[in-house]
């Protein structure tokens, strides 16, 4: 029974998903130690002491745990999803009032005298679990509003539990999971919503100080662009170029008109003179949605208008809901603060640790500011900088492209998934990983705001490469037995 379960493993376990992942932690540990090595004071990579040390040791736990996974009864994590996700619900809870405050974030809980771990990096399979269960009920339909509200509220709870942790950038990852339900058939109009908001929110934020009359200017060029939205959408889900250009003309007319009056002298708010054009645009597309008794007319003077409120809730939403240090890590990301010494400092130096290292990099253990420690966190969520000084452009595309390598296996892996659940949870990884990916290196070369979260299999720290490790076996253990399901 034993051999032929071994000989079952060798069939079909993915042994390409399974390099990627040796190769990946086998980097992410000569990459560590890189960051932590010090001159006059070196230490071997196998001394305990070090940091490289004890990444080895969970890179060894690590390796048992997955192979533990994989011997496992693939229909036990169908059975328990749904017990897994309300245990780490609990043990979220827990951490809320449970946790020691570390630097202003309490999301570690105490093991030992030297051991924590932090529940947050282990919740994400969980979620993703309970998830792919939900989906593959029996005669499940995922655009229903009682459905839809289940998934939110199961995405939803872990991702407040997070940031009562004071976790933001943890609890952010979960938003990952719309790539999941976009291909389980949610409509892309809720993508490119999430996608509107962002823009106008980076817009409105960052041309909020200076004004075109009675708008800032960032809230004048939303404008225009909620009105050059609209007509697309008019094109694309009515198929309708008339009112589409009845839109437009519409549009420059009213600036037209205003335009020819400042030219004779009168006096024109152009800030006001925009919000005429949005509200004939809205009283237009109500007329056309009540003549037509169209959805799409009706719904799209909805989103004008809502886009509008939205932007204008911009400094309310910046100024009053977020905290200081999330506001500076932000106008520094848009370049509305230097702040050199401050909120921006991991970044610049972060960016000329990359930069030094050119083309070809200083070579493994000669990166001098990583050496020299101008980084912080350069062996946790910074690590990226490592590489780029060390191994250059060439190493860390290297890098990038056997991350891309694993995520686009994963899609793979979870198309040809012969169950529901298979391919929910799959693309739940990968789109997890694809996420960390993004905004890690994002944050280390000044893309995006600084929100502290890993790179998978490169960070220091037990409970990401525990995390990652569980949440990737999990779904090679799974793809193992899909013919049998």
């Amino acid at each position: 029974m034993y051999q032929r379960e071994e000989e079952n493993i060798k069939k079909s376990l993915d042994w390409l998903t399974i390099a990627l992942y040796i190769i990946l932690i086998m980097g992410g540990w000569f990459s560590i130690y890189g960051a932590s090595y010090q001159y006059e004071n070196a230490t071997s990579m196998f001394d305990l002491s070090g940091r490289a040390g004890m990444q080895l040791v969970w890179m060894g736990t690590s390796v048992i745990l997955g192979f533990i996974i994989l011997k496992l009864d693939s229909n036990l994590y169908d059975i328990l999803a749904y017990y897994i996700y309300a245990f780490f619900i609990l043990l979220l809870l827990a951490t809320v009032f449970l946790a020691t405050d570390i630097r202003g974030s309490r999301s570690w809980l105490k093991i030992t005298s030297s051991i924590q771990i932090q529940p947050a990096e282990f919740a994400k399979f969980a979620v993703a679990l309970a998830l792919a269960r939900f989906l593959n009920s029996y005669n499940f339909k995922l655009l229903t509003t009682k459905n839809l509200l289940i998934i939110a509220m199961m995405i939803i709870v872990p991702m407040v539990l997070i940031m009562l942790q004071k976790e933001t950038g943890s609890a952010l990852v979960y938003t990952a999971f719309i790539l999941m339900l976009y291909r389980e058939g949610l409509p892309g109009i809720i993508l490119f919503l999430g996608a509107s908001a962002v823009v106008f929110f980076v817009v409105g934020l960052k041309y909020s100080e200076t004004d075109i009359g009675f708008l800032s200017t960032g809230e004048f060029i939303s404008v225009i662009l909620v009105i050059l939205i609209s007509a697309v959408l008019v094109i694309s889900y009515r198929k309708d170029g008339i009112t589409a250009r009845n839109i437009f003309l519409g549009a420059v007319s009213v600036f037209g008109i205003a335009y020819l009056l400042t030219l004779i002298g009168i006096p024109v708010d152009f800030g006001i003179v925009a919000l005429v054009a949005l509200g004939i645009l809205v009283v237009y597309l109500l007329y056309l949605a009540k003549k037509h008794w169209s959805k799409v007319y009706l719904l799209t003077a909805v989103f004008a208008f809502g886009c509008i409120v939205f932007v204008s809730s911009i400094d309310y939403l910046f100024t009053d809901i977020m905290q200081p240090h999330q506001q500076m890590r932000i106008k520094v990301t848009l370049g509305m603060e230097d702040d050199l010494m401050g909120a921006g400092y991991n970044v610049n130096q972060s960016k000329i640790a990359i930069g030094s290292g050119g083309l070809m990099g200083k070579g493994y253990l000669n990166g001098t500011q990583t050496k020299l420690k101008y980084v912080p966190e350069q062996d946790t969520d910074f690590i990226f900088c490592t590489v780029g000084e060390e191994q250059g452009f060439i190493g860390s595309t290297l890098v990038i492209l056997l991350f891309l390598t694993l995520i686009l296996r994963l899609f793979y892996l979870a198309e040809r998934q012969k169950s529901t659940f298979g391919r929910v949870y799959g693309y739940c990884v990968a789109s997890i990983f694809l996420f960390h990916l993004a905004i890690n290196i994002g944050m280390v070369i000044g893309l995006t705001p600084v929100i502290g979260i890993p790179l998978p299999f490169f960070s220091y720290g037990g409970s990401s490469l525990w995390g990652f490790t569980i949440l990737l076996f999990i779904f090679l253990r799974i793809d193992m037995a899909r013919k049998r399901r």
